[in-house]
């Protein structure tokens, strides 16, 4: 049993934190923290979050799918001689569209590739009663036609997080897989770019990154390993256990 607070924080680093998910969960983190790191490849956007966050923030202008990148981050935990309570790995993109288009390989760098670099460099710089969220999706739940990179990756994260978990769980470090649905952020802007007829159009039931985060922050302070925001999204994972992947994807076709 850890003995610190989770959310008697003294700093923390949030990925993707120029938009969506990721910002709100600065906003979130200044209420408990003393400094936050803030990484993401646009600057103004930093430049604009730090004006608005009450605490102090680190904006480091950064594009995680480069190996230099992530040497750079490192070098500043360490220089900075960190004290991380919070790691929030949200940086991540999706592409819509069919087999072999173009971006798929990046998104494999930046959504897999560099949240397990991240992690790898925030851990040794964690205390005991520190916590990683990994956000991962609920298209990790399943096979997806359309963007079958984008939640192969998410697989991959939502695995790694829980496993992560058992692993840390004696440093008393406790890991959360986030499976957030359809969330309105300039993420869906950006997979669509590009997309044709043959891609995802109808998003039903979208909610809202403020309603993610507020799940999320409840789920790092009741120390869970998994926090799927949204009673619709509780229940497309229930089903997701029970109903064959092939229907599934049937579905899934047909509310394109």
């Amino acid at each position: 049993m850890c003995r610190r607070d989770p959310l008697a924080m003294k700093s923390a680093l949030v990925t993707g934190a120029s938009s969506g998910i990721g910002r709100e969960f600065v906003f979130a983190l200044a209420k408990n923290v003393d400094l936050i790191y803030v990484v993401a490849r646009r600057a103004e956007r930093l430049q604009e979050l730090q004006q608005q966050v009450e605490v102090p923030c680190v904006p480091l202008c950064f594009d995680l799918s480069l190996p230099s990148s992530i040497e750079k981050l490192g070098e500043k935990l360490k220089n900075d001689g960190a004290d991380l309570s919070v790691l929030v790995n949200c940086a991540g993109f999706a592409k819509l569209g069919p087999f072999g288009q173009a971006g798929n390989l990046a998104m494999i760098d930046l959504n897999v590739r560099a949240l397990v670099a991240v992690t790898e460099l925030a851990v040794p710089f964690m205390h005991e009663g520190a916590s990683i969220v990994q956000v991962a999706s609920t298209a990790a739940f399943q096979p997806l036609p359309g963007m079958n990179v984008y939640a192969a990756s998410k697989v991959f994260v939502l695995s790694y997080a829980r496993a992560l978990s058992r692993e840390l769980a004696e440093r008393g470090i406790c890991v959360t897989a986030l499976c957030p649905g359809w969330t309105k952020t300039e993420f869906l802007d950006i997979a669509q770019q590009g997309a044709d007829k043959n891609t995802v159009h109808k998003m039903p039931f979208m909610t809202t990154p403020e309603f993610v985060v507020k799940c999320a922050m409840r789920a790092i302070k009741k120390r869970r390993g998994l926090c799927v925001p949204g009673l619709l999204n509780k229940a497309h994972f229930f089903f997701s256990k029970i109903i064959p992947s092939g229907t599934i994807m049937d579905i899934w076709e047909l509310m394109r």
